[in-house]
């Protein structure tokens, strides 16, 4: 049987969790980040009640997001454990089980209390979070990972809708002021994160 997955305080906004999952080959990972607006859990994947009651503390959620068509994983099931809205990208809206999604990405309007961008080129509704508490916090869904033999890297191209699109698209991230960087596959990068996605941005042109 596989463990439950434990969670990772990372500071006082932001806390992880992640487990395996051979199906992807992958870790899968998921966040919760504290705004003024209460705590959000971004593309969750299941975890035990009391581990996520203690992680969130007297903290509320405010709500669910699934950062991209790939990732439904239990946000339905947390939004509805907790009675809290469901965010995604409208071209995600087909991986969720139900009618009652609250868009998000330019245009489409921002959870309260963080930013949303589209990344268009990335897997179908790909945005990325921005936080400015805490010296700043970017949760990316696919389309950067830190994981593996290649560490801190852009998404591979064949699972991209348009890879030189989405590095174009990352490009706007760089307008943001963040410390650490939160991904949906791979280990947080706690410090410098900014100038750690600069590098790679130059080295990728």
């Amino acid at each position: 049987m596989t463990p439950a997955p434990e969670i990772q305080r990372l500071n006082a906004s932001a806390f992880v969790w992640q487990q395996y999952d051979p199906a992807v080959k992958a870790e899968q990972c998921s966040c919760g980040i504290a705004t003024s607006a209460g705590v959000y859990l971004v593309d969750p994947i299941p975890v035990e009640e009391d581990v996520l009651a203690q992680a969130l503390g007297e903290a509320t959620v405010a709500g669910v997001i699934v950062t991209n068509v790939n990732h439904a994983r239990a946000s339905l099931a947390l939004a509805t454990l907790f009675d809290v809205p469901l965010h995604s990208h409208p071209e995600a809206r087909t991986a969720l089980d139900t009618d009652e999604v609250v868009a998000i990405g330019y245009g489409a309007g921002s959870p309260p209390g963080l930013t949303s961008i589209h990344l268009k080129g990335a897997p179908e509704g790909e945005v990325a979070l921005h936080c400015g508490r805490a010296g700043g916090t970017l949760i990316i869904g696919d389309a950067l990972i830190n994981f593996g033999s290649d560490g801190f890297a852009f998404l591979p191209a064949k699972y991209c809708t348009d890879a030189k699109q989405m590095r174009r698209s990352i490009r706007q991230l760089m307008d943001l002021d963040f410390e650490q960087l939160l991904f949906a596959h791979g280990t947080p990068i706690s410090t410098r994160a900014k100038a750690r996605l600069a590098e790679l941005l130059d080295g990728g042109s």
